[in-house]
């Protein structure tokens, strides 16, 4: 048997697999001329022995694809490191990509990967298949040339969602499907639409219904969306329409059967607050399984929401929990404490909002801000939650009334504002913090 041209090795990691499993959709219906290979390396170790059968084989060429968000760059840099100390040749590559690649390309190269994929990665992927894995002059790419310097491509184009499988047949790769992409409401600290554009790009409902029969035919019984805004589906504006989220869930309800099961507005997407009514929520029961929600109120300070751009105001947060709990829904609340510019009196209303909440019944999903690269608070200190706060979220997380990896974040926020002090921007508009007046 011929040694394939292109090796694809995957750092498969369960923290990413979506952006894989779109990757693989699109790469099972194209039409290439480049023998190639996919391989998935569920460990470093596991990636590096991969690497080393390919070459063994006599592979012409290795890609090595990595995914990851902002707050793991620096550990997956140690595993990049570690494997490449185990197997490493001129002829094997390794490609970052995902929002943080995308949002720092640089950095992402002094970090050692050889190349950082910039913006949506279905075909940048299939030109690089294409070209045998050569990089050269493909769009959506920044890597060094011979001399040290950077060469940035121009970004790929923004495709129609329906031009590609979002999740894969071959490979037997499924996921949560992808129905909305891009966010019009450009919240400051949000990574979301500064990767994929501020306006909605919407998977089509026939083209959803096909994923869901392929789930359907191969024994699959539950359906998820991903989408940064549930209820915007089929909306190109900051108001929901509601007619086509009927038009999805009554077709995904059909199509799943007696047997399956259709969630929507759980993880891992969210509701915007004013966007739930009760017709909204009539509408969930009526096709959907999920009793809980996901509502993003983010803090309890009008003055650090208008900050924060966040198109909602703090009793939009109070109404949408009061009618969840009324038409019999669990509702999980995400809030950020540390949020840029806040004063002891803007934590005290996000406390005090939280405490209110949680007495209405809701969750609270604690988040410490963390300045992530690619928005317009990139360099904002890290998140800083005072002594007194934690005393008091620790108190509600006791009652069972708060959960989140809030703690972790504090640490992930120290490290991504000093690599942002690393990694300045010369030249750009700094971060716009909220004003202090009081």
């Amino acid at each position: 048997m011929d040694a394939p041209a292109l090796v694809l090795v995957l750092r498969y990691r369960k923290a990413v697999t979506y952006g894989f499993h779109v990757l693989l959709g699109a790469l099972e219906e194209h039409r290439t001329d480049t023998p190639y290979e996919v391989r998935f390396g569920e460990t470093p170790e596991a990636t590096a022995t991969h690497v080393r059968t390919a070459l063994d084989g006599g592979a012409h060429r290795v890609l090595v694809l990595w995914s990851f968000y902002s707050p793991d760059a620096e550990a997956l840099a140690g595993e990049l490191a570690l494997i490449r100390g185990l197997v490493d040749a001129p002829n094997v590559t390794h490609v970052a990509g995902g929002v943080h690649a995308t949002a720092e390309p640089v950095q992402t190269l002094d970090a050692d990967w050889d190349v950082a994929a910039v913006g949506e990665g279905e075909t940048t992927l299939l030109r690089l298949v294409d070209a045998a894995g050569d990089p050269t002059g493909i769009p959506g790419l920044a890597y060094r040339d011979a001399t040290g310097a950077v060469v940035r491509t121009r970004r790929p184009e923004r495709r129609p969602l329906d031009e590609f499988r979002g999740f894969s047949l071959r490979w037997h790769r499924f996921n949560a499907l992808e129905i909305t992409r891009g966010c019009v409401f450009s919240c400051r600290f949000c990574q979301t639409p500064f990767m994929f554009s501020a306006k909605f790009r919407h998977r089509s409902v026939a083209n959803v219904r096909w994923h869901v029969d392929a789930m359907r035919e191969r024994g699959l019984r539950d359906v998820r969306f991903i989408t940064p805004t549930a209820l915007s589906y089929g909306s190109q504006t900051d108001e929901a329409n509601l007619d086509a989220v009927e038009e999805l869930l009554a077709s995904c309800r059909e199509g799943i059967g007696p047997d399956g099961r259709v969630f929507f507005g759980s993880f891992p997407s969210e509701i915007r607050p004013e966007h739930i009514t009760r017709d909204a929520l009539r509408l969930v029961r009526k096709y959907c399984a999920n009793t809980n929600l996901i509502v993003g109120a983010q803090s309890g300070s009008d003055r650090i929401l208008d900050a924060a751009k966040r198109g909602h105001g703090v009793e939009e947060v109070r109404q949408a929990v009061r009618v969840g709990v009324e038409e019999g829904f669990r509702i999980n609340v995400d809030m950020i404490f540390g949020m840029p510019g806040e004063d002891p009196a803007d934590v005290e209303a996000s406390l005090g909002l939280a405490r209110e909440l949680a007495d209405l019944g809701a969750r609270i999903h604690a988040h410490t801000f963390m300045p992530l690269p690619g928005t317009p608070w990139r360099e904002a200190p890290a998140g800083d939650v005072a002594p007194e706060t934690i005393r008091e979220v620790d108190r509600l997380s006791q009652r069972g009334a708060l959960y989140g990896h809030w703690q972790k974040q504090r640490d992930h926020a120290v490290r991504l504002a000093a690599a942002a002090d690393a990694h300045p921007r010369p030249g750009r508009s700094r971060t716009i913090l909220p004003v202090v007046d009081r």
